[in-house]
């Protein structure tokens, strides 16, 4: 059977986290997807180690289904060795600091020369003007792109969240960009730019809090718990900040992720109220109606965490799905790690590393039914160098260890 992608080949000149996040879903898809090295390697292969002298988790799981060259760009053989990949390959995606390609020698002028229907993708922390040049990481990109402002609790300090949104998310922006472009050479031809910026992904994820941000000119946000309201969205706990409020209630036996997160909706407060032992609430005036509850929001939630912080999460999930009572307990990264039913989904996944043995990783998470994927290893540093070099590139075997000692490769 073949892969979505099947015949593309990407020239994968990313590193850390941002762009190695998005090269990865294309080689998933079915590209073949070169990722070039420096000789050293990507610096992620020794960042986190787990295991003395073996590629590190953070690489390893960033990396699936590739495969690894080492080159040393600033060469005069390396690039013109660049060169040649370029002119083989539809799609080049790449992470560097700004200019550093340019600085290279291939101007997007100059790989369009080589390649005219090549794709290439940059991933940079900001757009242009004054922050074009800032150093981007993760909880920069959140800090900048309206995320830490508008996440953590009213009294407390602004906060990064746990999901790589700066990162791994705008890799995934990334990706839609090179589909999209992929599909319009399809009708012109012609490759093009795709510029995303880590900034800009944040702030696209955190569209609701500028909706919210407008609200405000209209007056505070009921469906928040909060009491006061500045000329800016506040920080609102685990408030949804939705048409339909909800929160992380405790539950026993008072662990760090001994929670539920409950959604209230209308025609679940009926049912909540009986679970609650307190069945009266669903007709009394002061509580039966979403304007009702609005107010006291707080009030509401501390009434249901009685209950739950009486039982575990379990038998709390079970009795409010019971009555189709939106809902989802908290679950640790260990409870992940080891959910049977993210295995049968293939989103947890073990594979075999020729190093370091088994590990468990993240599967795909876009399911396509005619191009089903098995997720495959890392590739270890310049493993496909004699395979690409010689079987692809036509470099000579005399040539291979000269420009390894030369330092090209």
């Amino acid at each position: 059977m073949t892969k979505a992608l099947e015949g593309v080949r990407v020239l994968d000149m990313t590193h850390v986290q941002s762009g190695p996040s998005a090269t990865q879903i294309l080689a998933w898809l079915g590209a073949d997807v070169v990722k070039v090295e420096a000789p050293t390697g990507d610096i992620t292969r020794k960042q986190l180690r787990d295991l003395p002298d073996v590629d590190s988790l953070y690489f390893t799981m960033l990396n699936s289904n590739k495969r690894s060259v080492t080159l040393n760009t600033k060469t005069e053989r390396g690039g013109e060795i660049l060169t040649e990949l370029i002119r083989r390959s539809d799609v080049m995606v790449e992470n560097f600091a700004p200019g550093a390609v340019d600085r290279m020698g291939f101007t997007w002028d100059r790989i369009q020369e080589i390649n005219p229907r090549i794709v290439y993708a940059s991933i940079k922390g900001f757009g242009e003007g004054p922050y074009t040049n800032f150093k981007a990481y993760e909880v920069v990109a959140q800090a900048m792109g309206g995320s830490m402002s508008t996440t953590g609790f009213e009294d407390g300090p602004p906060l990064a969240t746990g999901a790589q949104i700066g990162d791994s998310g705008t890799g995934m922006h990334a990706v839609a960009g090179i589909l999209a472009a992929l599909f319009q050479r399809t009708h012109t031809g012609r490759g093009q730019r795709v510029n995303v910026a880590m900034q800009h992904a944040v702030l696209n994820l955190c569209r609701v809090k500028l909706r919210d941000q407008q609200r405000l000119a209209r007056g505070p946000l009921a469906e928040f718990p909060n009491e006061d309201f500045g000329d800016e969205v506040p920080r609102s706990g685990n408030a949804s900040g939705g048409g339909q409020p909800g929160w992380a209630v405790k539950c026993a036996p008072g662990g760090p992720n001994d929670y539920v997160y409950v959604i209230v909706q209308p025609v679940g407060w009926k049912p909540i109220a009986e679970l609650l032992g307190r069945p009266e609430l669903a007709d009394d005036p002061e509580w039966a109606t979403p304007e009702a509850r609005l107010p006291k929001l707080g009030k509401m939630f501390q009434l249901i965490e009685e209950w739950t912080s009486t039982l575990p999460k379990w038998q709390v999930l079970e009795a409010l799905n019971t009555h189709n009572i939106p809902c989802g307990p908290v679950l640790s990264t260990k409870e992940i790690i080891e959910d049977a039913s993210l295995a049968a989904n293939e989103i947890i996944v073990e594979v075999e590393h020729p190093e370091r043995g088994s590990y468990v990783t993240v599967g795909n998470p876009l399911k396509l039914s005619d191009s089903p994927v098995e997720v495959t290893s890392s590739p270890l540093l310049g493993e496909h160098n004699e395979e690409i070099y010689l079987g692809e590139l036509g470099l000579s075997h005399e040539e291979l260890p000269l420009l390894k000692a030369q330092g090209v490769i």
